[in-house]
């Protein structure tokens, strides 16, 4: 039986040392642009009969999308016997329901895009909210949801003494659960009202027994940073410490990074599902074991 192969896109370069550690072989492709922007794919290895993967981190993805298909859908046309996406990142989760007549489900409508080139899917931390599990998303195509609540909880650990979790809202519970326990560390989960695309309101908490404590603000995706944004200030104007930023997927549009920092923030960091040089926790490995996993390695 020939040999498990993987391809890693433009911008999953960083990805790659963690899949050959883990035993994969890295295969040769090209991806570029013709002049009229539309994509080229040529995969340069010969795939027939093997298991094929695809390392891409999908921020910007109406950019970065297209590539990924072309590439899935020439591995299959040359014999592939199995195709596997390894989307750190996986967008277009945020819209998981119809608030207004006509609107699109771009969960579900994205998901049946890629279960229509990939026998399966792993990714870290997508942003689930009204959904229990990815199965309810990509249905009847296998996905494989990892999380870097661990290795974020170790990063905090051997950062800070005295940590204080907290978590701007409650969707943001499941990691600071998560990472509390992990770390030993208390954690807070406030409540926040959105009075619009970039305006929100969030109850603070009293500085009380956490004045020693460094707090951490903890969420899975940061875009504009007007919600850690908000609270990092208020955090501050309270009297705690400047607070640490921290996230799985640092979008960051919009200059949020620099938002973050001139709201009053210690540091802000991030995991490498998405490049940014917030980057500071690595998932390749966890990634890596959930290819694996899949491939029933």
């Amino acid at each position: 039986m020939r040999p498990d192969v993987f391809f890693a896109a433009p911008g999953a370069d960083h990805l790659v040392p963690a899949m050959l550690e883990a035993g994969l072989a890295e295969g040769a492709v090209v991806f570029r642009k013709f002049p009229d922007g539309e994509s080229y794919v040529r995969l340069l290895d010969d795939v027939a009969g093997r298991r094929v993967v695809f390392v891409s981190c999908l921020n910007d993805p109406d950019q970065h999308l297209m590539s990924v298909l072309l590439a899935a859908g020439a591995a299959r046309a040359n014999g592939a016997r199995e195709v596997g996406l390894a989307i750190p990142y996986l967008p277009y989760m945020r819209q998981d329901i119809a608030f207004q007549a006509g609107e699109a489900v771009s969960a579900v409508h994205f998901a049946r895009i890629l279960g229509q080139f990939a026998d399966w899917i792993v990714t870290v931390d997508p942003h689930l909210h009204r959904f229990g599990a990815l199965d309810e998303v990509f249905g009847s195509v296998p996905a494989r949801r990892l999380t870097a609540v661990p290795a974020i909880a170790d990063w905090i650990s051997s950062e800070f003494s005295q940590p204080l979790i907290i978590g701007p809202d409650s969707e943001s519970e499941q990691w600071v659960q998560g990472i509390s326990e992990r770390t030993g560390a208390p954690g807070l989960v406030l409540n926040k009202t959105r009075t619009g695309d970039r305006s929100v309101q969030i109850d603070l908490p009293e500085l009380g027994r956490f004045g020693a404590f460094q707090p951490v603000i903890v969420d899975d995706i940061v875009s504009t940073g007007t919600t850690m944004a908000r609270l990092v200030s208020g955090l501050v104007a309270k009297g705690f410490r400047p607070p640490v930023c921290c996230c799985v997927h640092a979008l960051f549009v919009e200059g949020a990074y620099g938002r973050l920092m001139e709201a009053g923030a210690l540091q802000v960091v991030s995991c490498d599902t998405v490049p940014h040089v917030s980057n500071k926790i690595s998932v390749g490995k966890l990634l890596a074991e959930g290819v694996q996993a899949c491939l029933g390695r």
